[in-house]
């Protein structure tokens, strides 16, 4: 598990985290997500002793990431898949980890095995794609067995296949009672690997929250297909509805339920071919709980503005 307590940390008079107190707990995957500059990857490098808080505190399996005697073996971490030396081989820097916090030598080859680098663990990181990177990373964190892993964004370079693999594996390390802290900008992924969300903005926790609880907090719409030309839009916008045309003659209505929507239908003798309530995405939910804290903001495209 890991906790913080009003976990701060100010550079000068800027406070990049703000008193942010949460629970990352063991048996599922919780989700880090802010807009850019919220405070999450000075967040994760406080979590890893990399930075000390200016006031607050955050404890690893109750203690600080500092005073593990072997961190690797309670505590992996996919940071920045280039911070390798280029000239090393793979196998050779898994090696060297492995010694500084005796890891068996054998667990080496099963790590290679399990991300796919078996057959390149001789080969130079330099020569490496950013994928094949990422991959070593993950070799790496995985290499002490722990018990509390950290991916800050473990997608980036792989391709479809690697995408599947690694949501996979972070769902599969979840299932085995582990700790798993995963941080990423792609809200597509983040929705389909997380159980758990913490929002920042700011360096403030916005939300704290389950990923069903927190989408079905949104507010989605209804998808209505009416058969052939009707007044159903301007009917239902009378009602007090929201309505916006979809393709195929479709309407997205927002403010009626789909049984009030029905009802109108059938009161004026309007024939439905399709009435679906749509939950709204992750991507929406966090815009909405985010978008009066973001920090940069970029000018409309001149099309767009006009």
């Amino acid at each position: 598990m890991i906790e913080a307590d009003e976990l701060t940390k100010t550079y000068g008079r800027r406070r990049a985290v703000d008193q942010l107190t949460f629970r990352i707990l063991p048996g599922r995957v919780t989700g880090f997500l802010g807009p850019n500059g919220a405070g999450k990857s000075t967040a994760i490098r406080l979590i890893l002793g990399l930075d000390s808080p200016t006031h607050g505190r955050v404890r690893v399996d109750g203690r600080p990431y500092r005073g593990l005697d072997r961190p690797l073996r309670q505590v992996g971490a996919l940071l920045d898949a280039n911070a390798v030396h280029g000239g090393r081989r793979a196998r050779d820097h898994l090696r060297w980890l492995a010694q500084t916090n005796d890891i068996p030598h054998g667990r080496v080859a099963e790590v290679l095995r399990l991300t796919g680098l078996a057959e390149v663990g001789h080969r130079r990181v330099g020569g490496f794609s950013l994928g094949m990177k990422q991959r070593l990373g993950i070799a790496a964190a995985l290499l002490g067995d722990p018990q509390i892993l950290i991916f800050d964004e473990p997608v980036n370079g792989l391709d479809p296949d690697g995408v599947h693999w690694i949501r996979g594996l972070i769902r599969s390390l979840a299932a085995e009672g582990r700790t798993v802290l995963i941080s990423s900008h792609l809200m597509s992924e983040m929705q389909l690997t997380a159980d758990h969300v913490l929002i920042l903005a700011r360096g403030r926790l916005l939300s704290d929250s389950g990923m069903a609880e927190l989408v079905r907090s949104g507010c989605g719409d209804v998808l209505v297909r009416a058969a052939g030309d009707t007044p159903l839009a301007a009917l239902l916008t009378a009602r007090g509805a929201t309505v916006a045309p979809e393709p195929g003659q479709g309407l997205a209505v927002t403010g009626l339920d789909p049984g009030e929507i029905a009802a109108v239908a059938a009161t004026h003798g309007i024939a439905l071919v399709e009435l679906t309530p749509r939950a709204p995405s992750l991507e929406e939910v966090f815009r909405r709980i985010t978008d009066p804290e973001l920090q940069y903001r970029a000018e409309p495209h001149r099309e767009d503005a006009r």
